[in-house]
């Protein structure tokens, strides 16, 4: 919206000059985003306690989780407005890969809220049905995909971060692998998110990652010198991943140990679709397994033990997702969040590497 209202200005103001820069507008969203969420951080608490949107905690869980009892929850509308109001003032509105990533964001978040809702508010521990959660999933990711496999110019070609040369036409099976990876990344946020701050630092440091992928996807020239597919239009996108980390470090802000709102369903849910709507504009859906890869191995976990657990009769993992089989190993909360963070941030130096071994 400023974009429009003020960059025409440029002709006769210079200073306005700048709202043509992608790197000026990113940081300007960013900081958008954090100074957002500080100031309408505890007036969004303050409405989930006056819902009562609390959190129930799991009795069969770690113990130490117990004080948790009652916390807010539904915190992801916090996330949801400080991204997509500063992506809305900052970014080109005549970007389609813009509304294409705020449909899946928004879609998701609307899903998880009802999900939420239900739990939270009404009282009804099921919530949406996990087939429910999954119609409406597949629908929106499969939406997206129709949309971009009929999109002029977009290609539905397979790129692999080590191998440059390897470039698969996947055809009409873009359309299911579009929405494999919008479904699988935002489910595997959602698992992940069970800790104060264990899922928020990670989609931070993803979004961050993205934000150089999208400015290098979007540039003719840098794509072409460090062989990764050109996608034109895809540089907008930094104002939304920019808008995403300002987003995501606002609500860490609340949300660090020992978090004063929890971001449920409503968050995590389309945060992770999110991210797999970037990785699968950017053409970098597999990079997604290497800077996400924390994200992978907690749904992994989660997978192999119910597997196990069918099939054997025997839990490979105290419990799962994994963060809680190192709880109760005996290793401190605060302790498990920082190191999984520190390992996102070890990933996305590996993915950022990749630029230099295609």
């Amino acid at each position: 919206m400023l974009y429009h209202l003020l960059f025409p200005l440029a002709s006769s103001v210079k200073l306005f000059n700048v709202f043509k820069y992608l790197t000026f507008r990113s940081i300007y969203a960013m900081i958008t985003a954090l100074l957002l969420s500080f100031l309408i951080g505890p007036w969004v608490i303050r409405k989930l306690e006056g819902l009562q949107a609390r959190q129930v905690i799991r009795t069969d869980g770690p113990e130490s989780h117990l004080k948790k009892q009652g916390t807010p929850t539904m915190g992801g509308v916090l996330i949801l407005a400080c991204t997509i109001v500063p992506t809305l003032l900052w970014a080109d509105l005549t970007n389609v890969f813009i509304w294409i990533t705020l449909f899946i964001v928004a879609g998701y978040g609307v899903l998880g809220f009802m999900d939420d809702y239900k739990k939270v508010v009404e009282k009804n521990p099921k919530g949406l049905s996990p087939r429910q959660k999954m119609f409406w999933q597949v629908l929106l990711a499969g939406a997206v995909g129709i949309l971009l496999y009929n999109l002029p110019g977009f290609s539905t070609q397979l790129y692999l971060p080590f191998f440059k040369r390897v470039h698969p036409e996947l055809g009409i099976v873009f359309i299911p692998f579009v929405t494999l990876v919008i479904v699988g990344a935002s489910n595997a946020v959602n698992l992940t998110d069970g800790l104060d701050g264990l899922a928020i630092g990670p989609v931070a440091i993803n979004a961050g990652t993205y934000l150089l992928f999208c400015y290098i996807a979007g540039n003719a020239k840098l794509s072409g010198y460090l062989q990764i597919p050109y996608v034109p239009g895809a540089g907008e996108l930094c104002v939304l991943c920019g808008a995403l980390v300002g987003a995501g470090l606002g609500f860490l802000w609340y949300n660090s140990y020992p978090a004063e709102v929890f971001m449920g369903d409503v968050g995590s849910l389309s945060l992770g679709g999110g991210l797999g709507t970037l990785a699968v504009l950017t053409k970098q859906e597999f990079l997604l397994v290497i800077v996400g890869g924390v994200f992978v191995v907690e749904a992994l976990s989660v997978i192999f033990q119910v597997g196990s657990y069918k099939y054997r009769g025997k839990r490979i993992f105290r419990m799962a997702p994994i963060h809680h089989h190192f709880e109760l190993k005996g290793v401190a909360e605060p302790k498990i969040i920082v190191r999984f963070w520190i390992i996102t941030i070890i990933l996305a130096l590996v993915a950022i590497s990749t630029l230099k071994m295609r």
